[in-house]
């Protein structure tokens, strides 16, 4: 799993009759530091999370264990979201803090 930050979402009328009601978020994968990547990826959500907030994101056939999802053509789902990040006993990150 990666820590990623979600950047908007993706709108798509015409799709695989499987993904049909499975909302898609825009994320940013953030690195250590808590510094957004380069770069952005899709993700399919299956915790309701929203613009701004830190997600964990799980990729390839881990991201179809989602119950519901074994038979969609999904690689990376946003599987929690995060109220905090630790690392080396400093806060990185708050969703208390961010609001």
């Amino acid at each position: 799993m990666q820590i990623a930050r979600v950047l908007g979402t993706v709108t798509s009328t015409q799709k695989e009759p499987s993904l049909r009601g499975i909302k898609f978020l825009v994320l940013q994968l953030i690195d250590d530091d808590g510094r957004p990547m380069s770069g952005y990826e899709v993700a399919a959500d299956s915790v309701g999370a929203g613009v701004d907030e830190w997600v964990l994101v799980s990729h390839g056939s881990a991201a179809r264990q989602v119950p519901g999802s074994e038979q969609r053509p999904v690689d990376a789902a946003v599987v929690a979201i995060i109220d905090t990040v630790s690392i080396e006993n400093r806060l990185l990150y708050s969703k208390r803090d961010q609001y």
